[in-house]
């Protein structure tokens, strides 16, 4: 025996195995990486909804503190009731601010 012999029919069967094989591995990588990016999402609004929880109850504790202490005058409760309504009013402003896709290009403004 000199070497291997195959004969086209089997050469043809041997590629298209290797095909198969690749195109199931394209398959495989790219239906992890949707899981891995579902996943990604999933715990960005937990963490998300956490932050906004823990933002609210200081907030709320910060006013009630601010109301209900009796020596507490009026302009520390003004500050108790008017910051965190500023804050809240920047982001809900900034939230339905829409700005159009012509005013930026590449992440810079157009002159």
């Amino acid at each position: 025996m000199t070497g291997i012999e195959l004969s086209p029919p089997l050469m043809l069967a041997g590629l298209v195995a290797v095909l198969v094989l690749w195109v199931a591995w394209r398959l495989s990588v790219r239906r992890a990486r949707k899981a891995a990016q579902v996943a990604r999402g999933g715990v960005r609004l937990l963490s998300l909804t956490g932050r906004v929880l823990v933002g609210a109850a200081l907030i709320s504790g910060v006013q009630w503190l601010a109301l209900t202490h009796p020596s507490a005058s009026g302009w520390v409760k003004l500050a108790a009731l008017m910051v965190p309504a500023m804050f809240a009013s920047w982001v809900f402003v900034r939230a339905l601010t829409v700005v159009s896709v012509e005013d930026h290009i590449g992440g810079r403004r157009r002159r």
